[in-house]
């Protein structure tokens, strides 16, 4: 009984690094993207910490800027969902591209599993614009082989092709961010590819 109590694996640290979406803006206390995986993934059953590296306001930029003290030793896994602060502000896909590239190049250095969510260019940026924004996550998640989720609002989604307005029943007022119930969807769509993300993860260990 001592060796088999031994031989149970310890708690996976997961860091989710993103922007406001990741951190919970407008929500209250335990109803943020954050508190609700790390709820899913309790009822699941899985043996994990969900770090919330969220902050608002962040660009692809800022988050390459603190990857390196967002992650510890303990780290096992990490989501990497930015990208909507660069669309809001009209930042180059080129731009997006290099940062996200550098972050992935530091979990690839510390060996970390990563779940990289895409997100959706508008189209009021032009065609030439929307298609390298779109493209440059699914090129990034091939170039580093990470697990990968197209689009953080895909769980809002009823249908292929629904505008923001079509979901605009599970956002804020402000039509940025999601409502409770919106992270409750979002949650529950993406929740099975973290989970796929920690298999990974335990099986590095």
């Amino acid at each position: 009984m001592l060796l088999c109590g031994a031989a149970q694996a310890e708690t996976l640290e997961l860091v989710a690094l993103g922007d406001s979406l990741t951190q919970g803006y407008g929500l209250p206390q335990g109803e943020g993207f954050v508190p609700t995986l790390q709820g899913w993934l309790d009822d699941q059953g899985r043996d994990v910490q969900v770090v919330n590296a969220g902050v608002s306001g962040d660009t692809t930029a800022g988050g390459l800027s603190r990857v390196e003290w967002s992650l510890s030793d303990e780290t096992d896994a990490m989501i990497v969902a930015l990208g909507g602060n660069d669309l809001l502000r009209g930042i180059s896909p080129e731009t997006a591209r290099a940062n996200l590239d550098g972050i992935l190049d530091v979990a690839e250095d510390r060996g970390l599993p990563v779940l990289l969510v895409g997100m959706i260019a508008p189209s009021n940026y032009g065609p030439d614009y929307k298609a390298a924004f779109d493209a440059l996550y699914v090129e990034l998640s091939e170039k580093y082989g990470t697990l990968f989720y197209p689009e953080f609002f895909a769980g809002l989604r009823d249908a292929e092709g629904d505008t923001p307005s079509d979901m605009a029943r599970f956002m804020q007022p402000d039509g940025i961010h999601p409502s409770a119930d919106g992270v409750e969807r979002i949650v529950q769509d993406m929740g099975p590819s973290v989970a796929e993300l920690l298999d990974r993860a335990a099986r590095d260990e």
